[in-house]
């Protein structure tokens, strides 16, 4: 008998040394910090001559990605996140640069934006007169 309470113990003490380190993580998970630090940022610019994007043929697309660091193939990446940032995503927000001056001739040009913005779907379409008033309002977001 008194090696069968020798076992239990020494077995009860094993399980005890081996699995307690892991409840205390298997009580943690579901609360856990997330798995990643930072909320994913990662978009599709477009810019092409037309109406709307559904009718116009793209010219040019960029990819843009801000977290952890400003990175892509857009030229400006670290300049666009920083306007994407001060507007805090919202694009309806963007401004025409003051002293701005642009010719008043119609050859529209469309801009799309589309992707994931610090966690959150984002969609934007916008038609400008034309080149120099995307330019305008796009600061560098747009400029590529």
């Amino acid at each position: 008998m008194r090696n069968t309470a020798r076992w239990a113990a020494a077995l009860g003490l094993t399980a005890a040394a081996v699995c307690g380190p892991l409840t205390g993580a298997a009580v943690a998970a579901p609360g856990a910090a997330p798995s990643s630090l930072y909320a994913p940022s990662a978009l599709v610019l477009t810019t092409g001559h037309g109406s709307d994007a559904a009718t116009a043929t793209p010219e040019r697309a960029v990819t843009l990605s801000c977290a952890p660091t400003a990175s892509g193939t857009h030229p400006a990446p670290a300049e666009a996140c920083a306007e994407l940032r001060g507007l805090d995503g919202d694009l309806d927000a963007l401004k025409s640069a003051d002293g701005a001056m642009c010719t008043k001739e119609y050859d529209p040009v469309v801009v799309t934006l589309q992707g994931v913005w610090q966690g959150r779907r984002l969609s934007y379409e916008h038609t400008f007169d034309n080149a120099c008033m995307r330019d305008a309002v796009g600061g560098s977001l747009f400029a590529f």
